[in-house]
């Protein structure tokens, strides 16, 4: 018979089955005491979105299709004009409603004046919907627009009528100082206990050598983490091989840049010699499998990456499989995209569930056993004619967002009954999606400029050697 009577407590998934009944309830640490629960409730420690983005409005609403990576990238100019705050609530309360009260927020803004501004009122929406934010704000001033030269590198790919109206709009960055300053500036400034503010390299062929040795020397002074992409498609391989003729990862080491307080997102490219000493660093990778796929960079090797020590996490991107911001979603995927063809899987569901709770936790820099998700397992196994299976294994096949019921963050109760406690989701979606429509005029006339970027872009790429 079922166990729909049962109410759960999961506190290592995958290591060990759950407590039930009374003797679940006696488990439950003191932060998860007067979390009210349900027959046929489990609860068990959240995890924790490790990487993304918080578009409020999603990329494909706003007309920005699935590509290569470097091919994509310009479609990004067609993110409609919307107020920060209310596009970084939306995002965070689409998460809240899935069960995930903590993210990696990397900040989109390139324009270090107004990031104070910005980042301000993005932690002020993560205070407002209750979540934990490691807030990555964006640091970069090299090769705008195309690797090995920036936008002058896609000139000969456009007509002069074309090249004379979108140069003008390649970003201008402001000298690496005064980013950093802003950064500095944003963490003097949260209030918000919840918020951690880090140093956020975009990626490394986007930062100038000095750029990458500042952030080092900072974080090294300060403690400030550090949140970077590293290595996601085959042409920034092609060309950081160009740039660091020893290995982008063996630079990154020789200027102090690895070590524990650093988390390198994708890691698509890596080989074992660098993977091995990320995880002799103590640098935690973030996998975002659903993203990787989409933007066409392949999979990373992040079985044999693990095996090394190499510790990593799961992080949506903006770029989830079904388009739905689903992490229990995610880890399905990397569970089965990187389960082998042996006759015994050694990539384990303690493996994905340390990656979601234990590691994501120290991405964005957040307690352990502080943060719990309540799920309708009742649901989940409904038709189950055992009652005694591994709760890790019906979740990494079964939960989704829907079956998320409840959320509680440092105490605090976000989600009960599968409803937002802290804002009015729905209310904000209307109103950031009516401010989007706003911006329609201006964004119809950027589409025609986007699609020649585009083609340009694509033109300049395809002479580079295959990969």
């Amino acid at each position: 018979m079922t166990a729909k009577g049962d109410i759960r407590f999961l506190p290592r998934p995958g290591h060990e089955k759950a407590f039930r009944g009374e003797a679940a309830l006696a488990a439950r640490p003191a932060a998860a005491a007067d979390i009210p629960l349900a027959s046929g409730d489990l609860i068990l420690p959240m995890p924790v979105n490790a990487h993304d983005h918080g578009y409020g409005i999603r990329t494909l609403d706003f007309g920005s299709v699935d590509d290569a990576l470097e091919a994509w990238i310009p479609t990004m100019r067609l993110r409609p004009r919307t107020d920060p705050y209310l596009e970084a609530l939306v995002a965070f309360a689409r998460l809240a409603k899935t069960g995930i009260g903590a993210t990696i927020h990397c900040h989109n803004s390139l324009n270090a004046a107004r990031l104070v501004d910005e980042a301000l009122q993005v932690i002020r929406a993560a205070g407002e919907v209750g979540i934990r934010v490691g807030l990555s704000c964006p640091l970069l001033d090299h090769d705008a627009w195309a690797y090995d030269g920036g936008p002058e590198r896609l000139r000969p790919f456009l007509n002069p009528e074309d090249w004379e109206a979108l140069s003008p709009t390649a970003p201008r960055y402001a000298p690496f100082r005064e980013q950093m300053a802003a950064v500095d500036a944003v963490a003097a400034a949260n209030a918000n206990p919840l918020v951690d503010v880090q140093y956020g390299p975009v990626g490394p062929q986007w930062c100038s050598d000095a750029l990458l040795e500042a952030i080092a020397e900072a974080s090294a002074t300060n403690g400030r983490r550090i949140h970077m992409h590293l290595l996601e498609s085959p042409r920034q391989r092609l060309w950081l091989d160009r740039r660091f003729p020893q290995g982008i990862v063996r630079h990154l080491d020789e200027i102090g840049f690895l070590s524990p307080r650093l988390a390198v997102a994708h890691g698509v490219q890596l080989r074992p010699e660098e993977y091995e000493l990320l995880a002799e660093r103590g640098v935690q990778l973030v996998s975002n499998p659903s993203a990787n796929l989409r933007l066409r960079s392949g999979v990373a090797p992040l079985a044999d990456a693990a095996r090394s020590g190499l510790r990593f996490g799961i992080g949506l991107d903006g770029s989830a499989f079904d388009d739905d911001q689903d992490l229990w979603r995610e880890m399905r995927l990397l569970y089965f995209l990187h389960g082998g063809r042996g006759l015994t899987r050694d990539f384990t569901a303690a493996a994905i569930f340390d990656a979601a709770i234990r590691t994501g936790s120290i991405v964005v820099n957040a307690p352990l056993d502080q943060d719990f998700t309540v799920v309708d397992y009742a649901g989940l196994i409904e038709d189950s004619l055992f009652d005694d299976l591994d709760e890790a294994e019906v979740l990494l096949t079964r939960m989704s967002a829907a079956r998320a019921k409840g959320l509680h963050v440092a105490g605090r109760p976000v989600m009960r009954d599968g409803k937002l406690l802290t804002v009015d989701f729905d209310a904000a979606r209307r109103e950031l999606v009516a401010q989007a429509k706003a911006d329609l005029p201006r964004l119809t006339a950027e589409r025609e400029r986007c699609g020649k970027l585009i083609a340009a872009t694509r033109a300049y790429y395809s002479g580079w050697a295959k990969s």
